[in-house]
């Protein structure tokens, strides 16, 4: 889990932006996602990652953990949208689910194995992942932190990687108890980006939305945080030559940052229009689009009203 801290709290690694900075209790909610067949994809994350399909008005399907009725995931209908291509768009490059400890990684590794989903798998130093790609080319990592004591550092830069994984040890972690889905617990971790421009991005970003650089020697890519996690975010130039998706396109509408408190809503309105960028109002909350059309929603977390355990009551909204 990304961690609730001070605002002005600082750490051995990373690097704060000159100006705004967000705080360091900020969570992510739920990724938006545009896909051709509602049914198709619902199955999907039930079979493959055990998620719960709820449902919703206007073509609407919301994906939660077990025991929580709190999306992680919002598929949303687009009529013959077109599949992501293999050489990527801009805009996501994944979105990654947490999961709570490492032996729901090590259960969910056996059941894909079983399965027979095709997966991609890697030590990051700070975590462990497995990767996917749902029906629409949609990209989805799942992982597990590791212990933040086994985090390592060089100077001011936390230190990542992409290593070999030993999947047959960490089904091993798993032990004998079957996959039964996403557990309580379960989490957005962070979202990993396709940019053109990895100095425009930093521009939007860490100088303007606040984030701490975190990791910034990594091939092509940056990785951001707020409150000394690895990161929230992670942008890359892996597919320089991509386009933006079109409307009829499988593709990540928009993710969200819900942050402590309405006044820090209006902080980084306040930091991103002084940097030049176009801010939609909308009550208490704020959207905006970087610079190649990637669209982030920003709310105080009070206004999330739908976490509530399963058992209890459930408000459709």
């Amino acid at each position: 889990m990304s961690p609730t801290t001070e605002r002005h709290e600082s750490f051995p690694y990373g690097i704060p932006p000159h100006g705004y900075r967000l705080p360091g209790g900020i969570r992510l909610g739920p990724v938006r996602l545009q896909v051709a067949d509602l049914d198709r994809s619902a199955e999907y994350y039930r079979r493959i990652l055990g998620l719960r399909a709820r449902e919703r008005p206007g073509g609407r399907v919301d994906l939660e953990p077990q025991g929580e009725a709190r999306p992680l995931i919002e598929l949303h209908y687009r009529e013959g949208a077109a599949p992501v291509p293999k050489r990527g768009r801009l805009g996501l490059f994944h979105f990654a689910v947490l999961l709570p400890n490492r032996e729901a990684l090590g259960r969910l590794a056996a059941h894909l194995t079983r399965e027979g989903e095709p997966m991609g798998a890697s030590h990051h130093r700070v975590s462990e992942a497995l990767y996917l790609r749902d029906p629409d080319g949609l990209g989805v990592e799942v992982y597990a932190d590791r212990p933040r004591s086994d985090w390592k550092r060089d100077g001011r830069q936390l230190i990542m990687a992409t290593d070999p994984l030993d999947l047959d040890e960490l089904v091993r972690a798993g032990g004998s108890e079957p996959w039964t889905g996403a557990p309580e617990g379960t989490t957005m971790g962070h979202v990993h980006l396709h940019v053109g421009d990895l100095r425009q991005a930093e521009a939007f970003y860490h100088e303007a939305l606040g984030l701490d650089k975190v990791v910034w020697s990594y091939p092509g890519a940056l990785f951001l945080s707020a409150g000394g996690y690895h990161h929230h975010l992670g942008v890359n130039t892996w597919a320089r030559e991509a386009r933006p998706p079109s409307q009829d396109e499988a593709q990540l509408l928009e993710w969200e940052i819900r942050l402590p408190s309405t006044s820090d809503v209006e902080e980084v309105r306040e930091s991103l229009r002084s940097k030049g960028y176009s801010v939609e109002d909308s009550d208490s909350k704020i959207r905006v689009r970087d610079p190649w059309g990637t669209a982030l929603r920003l709310l105080p977390q009070a206004a999330d009203q739908t976490h509530t355990k399963v058992g209890h009551t459930d408000e459709e909204g």
